[in-house]
């Protein structure tokens, strides 16, 4: 029964992606509050498939720990549902993505228009000026800056070394850091084709304010990162 009620899920979101994407192009003429606008859209549909057809629901805690103005946000990455629920809960997030992400049809257009960051995960100290260069316009412009620290999707309870592009934004943009934890792969894990039903815990942590070191704050950052993901796990 779980591996029909993943068929369909599949189905239904890659039916309803594609219906967005063809659709959604005249869309690409407006500024990026449009295309948010749509995301939305399209990121309530899917959350209402996974609740139907798979029985998948998600809970947020910590709300009251979003700062006023804008935040870099890291992200701790365990499913491709980390990758859309943002745009309920965040004004107009701009992520920081892996630079192949603009080169899929259609998708990496929509990518560009709503002013995501690409990164190019090998081009060390020249992408990170880059991507650095690609904040400031966005926080100029009063947006978030969301990242996943560690740069892939890493499953529940496992841990890779974070990766220096959270650091450089806290270092340049002069932004408190809100800590993200979750446990998303619990129930979507990475390239799984089946989807568990239950209910996803996403938490904003307390910020870290500006103004820390380099090496203070990633220590910071990982131990309360960990701590949460691993309490989270446990239920």
């Amino acid at each position: 029964m779980a591996g029909l009620r993943s068929l369909l899920f599949n189905v239904g979101y890659n039916l309803w992606t594609a219906f967005v994407l063809v659709f959604g192009l005249p869309l690409l003429l407006f500024s990026y509050p449009v295309i948010y606008w749509f995301g939305r859209l399209w990121v309530s549909v899917i959350l209402w498939l996974l609740k139907l057809l798979i029985g998948l629901e998600h809970r947020v805690l910590g709300l009251e720990n979003l700062p006023k103005g804008a935040a870099i946000y890291a992200v701790k990455h365990q499913s491709s549902w980390d990758t859309f629920v943002f745009a309920h809960y965040l004004r107009y997030p701009a992520y920081v993505v892996k630079r192949e992400l603009i080169y899929l049809p259609l998708f990496g257009l929509f990518l560009l228009r709503a002013g995501m960051i690409p990164v190019d995960r090998r081009g060390r100290a020249r992408a990170l000026k880059r991507m650095i260069a690609a904040a400031r316009r966005r926080r100029e412009e009063g947006r978030d800056i969301l990242i996943f620290p560690e740069g892939t999707r890493v499953a529940p309870g496992a841990h890779l070394p974070y990766q220096p592009g959270v650091a450089a934004l806290y270092t340049h943009l002069d932004l408190p850091v809100v800590p993200v934890a979750l446990n998303s792969g619990l129930f979507w894990g990475r390239r799984s084709f089946i989807k568990k039903p239950g209910l996803i815990t996403l938490e904003f942590l307390p910020a870290i304010p500006p103004g820390m070191a380099r090496k203070p704050f990633m220590a910071e950052l990982e131990r309360r990162l960990e701590t949460a993901c691993e309490r989270l796990a446990r239920g």
